[in-house]
């Protein structure tokens, strides 16, 4: 059986990540409120928790999760090889809805689905996902939703698609804006944004001069 609390109330907000934190170690999974969407979140590092959530969302392998960070220090513990381009990027756009895929650092004992190699690594700009962060450490997240459905922009959205696959739903408010992250690729020889999003070409441009739009 689901719960669901209202992090919205001071009261009990520390006592409902404390508990987050300790449900996302056994492996179960939570929904949680973003700055862009909510997400389906789980242990990052642990391989049976993100095979839950692709399922719980009807993926497969080949469309691994992003994994969110508290802070921006976490990428080099993540990403091979960081370089001033990323660091540039972080510190221009994060937190807030700027996903980047990097080469993931060999050493990692984790498998988020067929990456390639590869990571998609973002700091989300809400004060109740880095709260939950600070507390879990990276988490494999997606969007709120069954694979085809429009992301969920509350916690009712989310439970009436997800349901009991999920342990936890971390009840913030809704998400006016209701639009996913920019996605820029940055592992191969040409960076490329492979998904619009609120932050545009033009201002990554400013950092990545040399960026591939999705028209080319």
């Amino acid at each position: 059986m689901s719960r669901r609390f209202d992090v919205s109330q001071a009261d009990i907000r520390d006592l409902v990540f404390d508990e987050c934190a300790r449900v996302a170690d056994t492996g179960s999974l939570l929904v949680i409120p973003t700055d862009t969407v909510y997400g389906i979140a789980a242990d990052a590092f642990s391989a049976s928790a993100v095979a839950a959530l692709l399922a719980a969302k009807g993926r497969g392998r080949d469309m691994p999760p992003p994994v969110l960070v508290p802070r921006s220090e976490t990428i080099f513990g993540l990403i091979d090889g960081v370089d001033e381009t990323l660091l540039a990027l972080t510190a221009e756009f994060w937190p807030g809805p700027l996903t980047i895929i990097a080469n993931a650092q060999p050493s990692l004992d984790w498998d988020l689905g067929d990456t390639h190699g590869t990571v998609a690594v973002r700091m989300p700009d809400d004060e109740y996902a880095l709260a939950l962060l600070a507390r879990t450490g990276p988490l494999a997240v997606s969007s709120a939703n069954i694979s085809g459905r429009p992301a969920a922009q509350n916690a009712d959205d989310a439970q009436e698609m997800l349901g009991d696959d999920v342990d936890i739903y971390v009840d913030g408010g809704a998400r006016e804006s209701g639009m996913s992250s920019t996605i820029i690729d940055l592992s191969g020889d040409t960076p490329r944004i492979v998904r619009p999003g609120p932050i545009t070409a033009d201002q990554l441009r400013e950092i990545v001069p040399d960026l591939i739009d999705l028209d080319g």
